[in-house]
Formats: C-alpha cells, structure tokens, sequence
C-alpha cells in the first residue's frame, strides 16, 4: 500500500516562496508538504486525490492545497507517455503560511486569508468567475519579480477569500483531525470528544453533556455553527477514518467497515458513497490502480 510521501520543498535563494510552470508532471505518487500549494492545470486531464476526495481534473483546474494534507494529481495515460513533446501543462506556487512574517496573518485586516488557509487544509477547488480571474493574476505572477510576487499572492488569496459561491471544499471535516477547524473551545471539545469515540454509539446526552448544554440546545448549537447535524458530522468523521485506512493500510472492506465506526456494511456501503460517490470498492480499486508501486 502506498502511504502518503512528505515532500521537502525549496524556493531558492532569491525567492520567499515558490513560482514556477512545470511541463511534466513534477511528482507521481501521493504526497504531502508543509508548504500551501495553489495549482492550475493549463494542460492535460486526470484523476485527482485530494485528502479523501476522488475525482476528475481536466485543463482550466484550480485547487488550492493546505499544509499536510496528501495529494496526487494523476494525469492519464495519453498525457504521461514518453513522445518528445509535451503534454501536460501547470502553473504551482507553493508559500509557507508564515514565509511573509510570523505576526502578519495575526494582523485583523488578514482575518479571511488566514482563514481560508485554514478551510485550504481540506482542499478547495475554485470554480466558476473566480476561476478565470485567478487565472489571470497567474499569468501575471509567472513573470512577477520583487514585491510584486508577494502582492499578486496576497490579491489571489484575497479574491479566493471572498468568492464563497465559487469555492468548493474537497475532503471531508472527518479526513482532516485539526480542530483549528473550530472557533472557540466548545466545539473543540466536541470535536476531540468525536475523534476518540466515533468507534462507539455517541448518544446525543452523552456529546450533549460534553459541551455543557442541554440535548435539544446542542443540536440547535452544533447546526448553527456547522451548517449541518451532528449526525452528518459523525458520518463524516467516519467515512473520513475509513479513506486514511484505505491509504495507510491493506484491509478488506469487512475491516475498513468496523474499524471506521460502522456497525453494518450496508449503512458503511450507503454512506461511503453519499459521501464520497463512489463505493468502497470503488474507491480502494481506483486508489490502488492510481498510485505507482512502491
């Protein structure tokens, strides 16, 4: 099985973060860096795995890849064959949170940069109008030199930050263990409490008394802040242990189904795929089939 690989990036001794456009894929195997990474493809299409999401990536593609979390963008046959000619195309700026300063994303006026490089530790895709006018601001920021480099980013996370409509999260909160996810210390509590129980049936007085409310208040509570049920999220959790399993360790789908928290197949099948779209099965056989041998 092939486990996530750390990646030591460099951005040269002239430069505080990287810029560049590789015409071949610069990496084939599922990685991961401490380093941020904002990737466009210009040429080429593929399969894409991002956290635990899987699914198709073709030219005009922009994600947007956190700190730590495992990614492969795996370009299909046609574009990866030996030919002499180039195929693929893409454009990869790769920054460390605090390459600018380690107070600058604390300053109040960077309070949605810095939490759109928190939502970015589950992937994002941008779409839509924000898709094209980021793509723009790479063109220019291929060439950039100085200060502009540093003021084109900062434009391109800020016109991220403010395109909800347009930004789409890719792996699920249960993939992603950081309760920096989470605003105050109530929904770290229940989002710890979720981690290290989510093998066992959570009652809802039992989360409920662990954020100190009543039952019918901590539903109210957790919907408002999450904009979905606790249910939904523990589903999620789950679904989310099952996929690093499935990364990190050769187990059947009988395994995976109970050491991800389920009590059945037919509810892990059920939900394994509403939350994925694509069957355990499915999803193993095309992770498998996607990464090379070690």
């Amino acid at each position: 099985m092939m486990r996530p690989q750390l990646l030591k990036v460099t951005s040269g001794p002239v430069h505080s973060f990287t810029v560049r456009q590789d015409l071949l894929p610069n990496i084939d195997k599922l990685h991961y860096h401490a380093e941020i990474e904002l990737i466009q493809i210009v040429k080429g299409r593929g399969t894409q795995f991002i956290g635990d999401s899987i699914k198709r990536f073709e030219a005009g593609d922009i994600f947007l890849i956190g700190s730590g979390l495992p990614h492969n963008l795996k370009y299909d046959g046609p574009y990866v064959q030996e030919s002499g000619k180039s195929l693929t195309e893409s454009r990869v700026i790769q920054f460390h949170e605090n390459f600018w300063g380690a107070s600058f994303l604390n300053l109040p006026e960077n309070k949605i940069i810095r939490d759109l490089l928190e939502q970015s530790k589950r992937g994002i895709q941008i779409n839509g109008l924000t898709k094209i006018k980021i793509a723009g601001f790479l063109d220019k920021l291929i060439d950039a030199e100085g200060p502009d480099r540093i003021l084109l980013l900062i434009s391109i996370l800020q016109i991220i930050a403010k395109a909800a409509e347009d930004v789409c999260l890719l792996s699920s909160i249960g993939f992603n263990n950081e309760v920096k996810d989470f605003e105050n210390h109530r929904m770290t509590l229940i989002y710890e409490y979720t981690l290290a129980n989510f093998k066992k049936k959570i009652q809802l007085e039992e989360i409920a008394k662990i954020a100190h409310i009543s039952p019918h208040s901590f539903c109210r509570y957790f919907k408002s802040r999450t904009k979905k049920t606790y249910s939904q999220f523990l589903l999620e959790v789950k679904v989310g242990q099952a996929c690093k399993l499935i990364m990190e360790n050769d187990l059947s789908i009988k395994e995976l189904c109970y050491e991800s928290g389920f009590n059945n197949f037919a509810s892990f099948h059920k939900y394994f795929k509403i939350i994925t779209g694509l069957s355990p099965l499915s999803y193993k056989k095309e992770f498998n089939q996607r990464q090379p041998a070690a």
